[in-house]
């Protein structure tokens, strides 16, 4: 049976809409034909327009609009957290199939009535869980999957966002405010709590977390310090400077024309004319201490699952970065894993460890998880469902993440998830 081409419309057309899944969908002419777009700002709708070859006609800014008729097989949501769910089910009522970005909601009531309106209408639904799809975490899968370590007892992870990816996303970006995004938990962290639950092979019975924003607030600004970088005394001292950040790490890149973080600020091709504009004028030139984010820049979260798996979850921003930190405490072993390797510990028996540089694939974002995500998506469509992460799937660790959250705020209280 020849394989059929997939129609994809995309609504938001930014940091993943286009410039991660879109790109991906264009690689892959023989599965997708992006066909039209829709966004609020002319300049992507011109920008990405052109790269993916949708006719001006085919091109949005009004959702209403957009909306007034079904224009592809495939919806890509990948707008503003807050804008998920309202835009799923109209894309549901529309007769869509969607791919969504993550987080769905923080908001209990919204996971159940988008579920409500998937089953009334029949739509399948991807949600962008990539990390899931990424070689180093099936391979954990394959590991613990096989038995050799027996049954896993408990789990630890440690997320380092890294100082400098928080001030972009978490304190100057679009994930900074609870009023625009999801909270931190769910927004950086939902990728963790999606594994986890994968890996306990359960429902989550209970969480308790604590956290809070400790350091990126006014109490901390130096003395004598500006609004923005650019007229600020520690323009080129301060580790959080947007100058340091955008303009010394783009050329210590190699100066890349359209590349992740470069390519928020501005749109491709990035220059330093372009990049010293954004940050004068910008959301991306603030400085840390002085801008309106909300989110936590450090929690810790326990989670115990009903088959009596334990996890525990810790986030935060006051490092270097790199890769998370897991380890799998199993009854005849334990596994190991960071940004370099996976060690596999089994007791009484030698150690095994895997090289991560010769399974993942370094040219492509989460250590090839994006790429395999499109691939899942052509699954969904074609009807393999092997390695697709569904609405149903995800929306349980959505529940534990809406959890943690209400703990965090009430001062680390037990919180029972289907009580």
């Amino acid at each position: 049976m020849e394989n059929r081409v997939y129609t994809v419309a995309i609504l938001g057309v930014g940091a993943r809409g286009g410039n991660a899944y879109g790109k991906l969908i264009m690689k892959k002419p023989d599965k997708f034909k992006i066909v039209a777009l829709c966004d609020p700002r002319e300049d992507r709708l011109s920008h990405f327009g052109e790269m993916f070859g949708v006719p001006a006609t085919e091109r949005f800014t009004s959702e209403d609009e957009f909306f007034l008729k079904k224009r592809a097989d495939i919806l890509l949501v990948t707008t503003l957290d807050t804008l998920h769910v309202r835009q799923c089910i109209r894309a549901f009522k529309t007769g869509y199939d969607v791919l969504l970005e993550k987080p769905i909601t923080d908001k209990l009531e919204e996971c159940r009535e988008l579920l409500d309106v998937q089953k009334k209408h029949g739509n399948r639904a991807l949600v962008c869980h990539v990390l899931r799809y990424a070689p180093a975490y099936m391979k954990l899968s394959e590991i613990l999957d096989s038995g050799r370590l027996g049954r896993l007892i408990s789990m630890n992870w440690t997320e380092p966002v890294g100082y400098w990816h928080q001030a972009h996303s978490y304190v100057r970006g679009s994930w900074r405010n609870t009023d625009i995004s999801a909270p931190m938990i769910l927004a950086k962290s939902c990728h963790d709590l999606d594994l986890i639950q994968f890996y306990a092979k359960s429902r989550c019975r209970s969480v308790s977390s604590v956290g809070s924003l400790a350091f990126f607030n006014e109490a901390n600004a130096p003395e004598n310090t500006a609004d923005r970088c650019t007229d600020c005394r520690l323009v080129d001292s301060c580790p959080y400077s947007a100058k340091r950040i955008y303009i010394e790490r783009w050329h210590g890149a190699g100066e890349p024309a359209d590349s992740w973080p470069y390519n928020v600020p501005v749109m491709a091709p990035v220059t330093e004319e372009k990049l010293y504009e954004a940050i004068r004028v910008g959301d991306y030139g603030r400085c840390v201490f002085r801008c309106d984010n909300n989110v936590v820049d450090n929690q810790l979260v326990q989670m115990q699952f009903e088959n009596g798996v334990t996890a525990t979850l810790t986030m935060n921003a006051f490092n270097i970065g790199g890769g998370r930190k897991v380890s799998f405490y199993c009854s005849l072993g334990e596994i190991y894993m960071d940004e370099k390797e996976i060690a596999v510990r089994p007791f009484g028996a030698p150690e095994e460890h895997i090289d991560l540089s010769e399974i993942e694939d370094i040219d492509y974002a989460h250590g090839g998880g994006d790429a395999k995500l499109i691939d899942s998506l052509y699954g969904m469509m074609s009807g393999d469902l092997r390695m697709v992460t569904t609405l149903e799937e995800s929306v349980e660790s959505h529940l534990m993440g809406i959890a943690a959250e209400r703990s965090r705020i009430n001062g680390g209280s037990l919180e029972y998830i289907h009580s």
